[in-house]
């Protein structure tokens, strides 16, 4: 759904070209860590007691879950659960 008029559109556009790359490559950064604490938080909505290991988990499937296949999804969380579990000599 796009309901922003297209003058509005270069209007933004315009004011972010006008920072500097610094200054919106801070932004990006301010607004991935934004939407990592929304997406942590909800995980831990739903289950108050998450370990970290199953936070990671949870970031994971709902930011990048969708772009592999079962089987690979499956390989990246059975990674993500062993680097939680070091192999101690």
């Amino acid at each position: 759904m796009k309901d922003t008029p297209s003058e509005m559109d270069a209007r933004y556009r315009d004011m972010l070209m006008q920072q500097s790359g610094e200054e919106r490559l801070k932004m990006g950064c301010a607004m991935r860590e934004t939407a990592r604490a929304f997406v942590e938080a909800s995980i831990r909505e739903q289950d108050p007691q998450a370990t970290p290991e199953a936070v990671r988990k949870g970031l994971f499937l709902r930011f990048y879950g969708h772009e592999f296949d079962a089987d690979s999804r499956e390989k990246i969380l059975a990674a993500i659960e062993s680097a939680s579990h070091p192999v101690t000599k």
